[in-house]
């Protein structure tokens, strides 16, 4: 498994980001991997789905995701799954007085033969999580 964790500190309020984050659709402005993301059924809460196209490694891939948890200001969790991988992306929020601190986690665990190839992935995620903190970053400031 590849684990992918970072944590962004803005000043603004905790409701402000959780309302942002919570709406899988903006991955498409925060991730830079994210080519789409739409919703496909559900109404943003817990079992609403959503189909995710991104690049990474030079290829496109899709994954449904579903919404596994959600609490207001909380936390924020789904599950992607295709062929090759599944993803768990969990998304916590603190309130930090002056402002909203939110860790993004991921965690990918490849299926059949792409496990073998996963060590040799191990390097791309780890640009990949640091491009996506700085997109994070960069989109929460523009709230």
């Amino acid at each position: 498994m590849i684990t992918i964790e970072r944590a962004v500190t803005v000043s603004k309020p905790i409701e402000t980001v959780f309302s942002y984050l919570s709406d899988f659709e903006n991955t498409v402005e925060w991730d830079p991997g994210t080519v789409s993301t739409v919703k496909l059924d559900g109404d943003g809460g817990v079992g609403t789905k959503y189909q995710n196209k991104s690049s990474f490694a030079g290829r496109e891939t899709e994954l449904e995701y579903v919404v596994q948890q959600l609490e207001a200001d909380r936390i924020f969790q789904l599950r992607g799954d295709n062929k090759t991988v599944t993803a768990l992306d969990t998304m916590t929020f603190r309130d930090t007085g002056a402002g909203t601190e939110v860790t993004y986690r991921a965690e990918f665990e490849f299926k059949g033969v792409t496990r073998l190839l996963e060590p040799l992935f191990r390097g791309q995620f780890k640009k990949l999580g640091d491009e996506a903190e700085t997109g994070l970053r960069e989109a929460l400031l523009k709230l």
